[in-house]
This record gives structure tokens, sequence and C-alpha cells, in this order.
């Protein structure tokens, strides 16, 4: 209470009369960016993340196909650089089960590949879409994706 009377005190003439002016208050928010990230499927069990603030792709094999080869051993990545059209094949897999080959979902070039399946070719088992992605393609037809099998027209091309 004592603080509140000093101020009174020692406040200037009619500064209390007076009434305060409100400054504008500025809010300053981080430079937000919307990203739209969008996954589609391929009968032959491939997927796609296309990230449209990148113009990525990620690319990587489904967990039902990991599930369906079993325990892989090998693992073969496409170059790097390398232009690719919507189907070519661009690598392939080896379980102790079955070889398979593997085609590009999309379009354009391969801008990374993941070194680490060469020397662990089980992450593709444990972890198909997040340490066992294949490669990042800097796609040239986007439009592609609409093409592609939603997660529900994907899983009814084997869940009979």
């Amino acid at each position: 209470m004592q603080s509140v009377l000093r101020q009174a005190c020692n406040a200037r003439p009619g500064s209390l009369l007076r009434p305060q002016l409100a400054r504008p208050r500025v809010f300053r928010t981080p430079h937000l960016s919307r990203t739209l990230i969008t996954k589609r499927y391929t009968v032959d069990h491939e997927a796609v993340e296309y990230d449209d603030a990148t113009g990525l792709g990620v690319v990587y094999i489904t967990d039902h196909a990991q599930s369906s080869l079993g325990d892989v051993v090998f693992v073969e990545l496409p170059t790097l650089g390398q232009e690719v059209a919507k189907g070519d094949q661009i690598g392939a897999v080896e379980s102790v089960k079955a070889a398979s080959d593997i085609y590009t979902p999309v379009s354009g070039t391969i801008e990374e590949v993941n070194d680490a399946l060469l020397g662990q070719p089980g992450l593709l088992n444990k972890s198909p879409e997040e340490k066992g992605w294949l490669c990042k393609i800097k796609m040239s037809e986007p439009d592609e994706m609409g093409k592609l099998l939603t997660e529900e027209a994907y899983k009814d091309t084997f869940a009979s």
C-alpha cells in the first residue's frame, strides 16, 4: 500500500489525472510456413512421401513388403544424380526368402541415397519408413503423386 502512495506522491502534478496513452503492442512471431507432406503407394509395395516445400520425395518399401520379404541381407541403391522416370528400376532388395527389384514411384533426379543401408540392410526390417528409406528424389513432375494409391487403396490391394 505504501508503495502506491509513494508513487502518487512522487508523481508530477496532474500526471495521475492524465489518461495514459496505450502504446500499440507489436507481437513478433517466427516465420511460419506451411508444408504439405503427402504419402502415396504403388501396387509393387514402394511408397513415396512428398514434401511440397522442398520438392523432395522420400522413397521406401512398405512395411508389408519388408515383412513379406523376411530378413533383408542386401540392398542395391540407385546412383546419386541419376535421372529417373516413373516405373524405372532403381535398385534391388535381397532377403533370406527372396530377391525383389525396386521401382521408382515418381520421376526426377536422385538427390540423396541412404548409405546406411549398405552396411546395415536390416534397417529395412526395423524401420522401413524412418531409417530404412532408400533415396530422395527431386521430383520433376509432382502431379504424379495424384496417380499413386492412397494408404486405404494400397491396403485393399493385398487385404483379401
